[in-house]
């Protein structure tokens, strides 16, 4: 594990449901930025972090590994593509376009931060985790 990093996770109440999702400075524990709630799934909130944070490290300058524990949105990140199936509507509209926008900057941002599965089974939960799980 790479101490100066940025870890991030989702929650998401049903699927979909209500999600949300975070970034974390490593060591400093601090929340570096938050979003949601929203109506989405887990997949797209672990998806749009992991974007968040290679968009906000790009922003400031700073490379700095990014942590996930989201197989499927590092494979995403990875195609510049999120794979879902939840329908657009009137509901969903305005975190489509922000799906859209996180696509595009990764088509656009070739050379971003790295990003790296976070070892949950040797390091523990991930620091980013809204601790609800059941």
């Amino acid at each position: 594990m790479i101490n100066e990093a940025v870890c991030v996770d989702a929650a998401c109440s049903g699927n979909p449901g209500m999600m949300e999702y975070q970034g974390i400075h490593l060591p400093s524990g601090k929340r570096i930025f938050h979003y949601g709630p929203v109506w989405g799934t887990n997949n797209i909130g672990e998806f749009l972090a992991i974007v968040h944070a290679l968009a906000l490290l790009k922003q400031r300058g700073i490379k700095m590994t990014v942590y996930s524990d989201s197989n499927t949105a590092q494979t995403w990140v990875r195609n510049k593509y999120c794979k879902t199936s939840l329908p657009r509507d009137e509901k969903t509209e305005s975190l489509h376009q922000l799906i859209t926008r996180a696509e595009l900057w990764l088509k656009m941002n070739p050379d971003h931060s790295p990003v790296e599965k976070w070892n949950t089974e040797v390091w523990g939960e991930i620091p980013a985790d809204f601790g609800r799980k059941k």
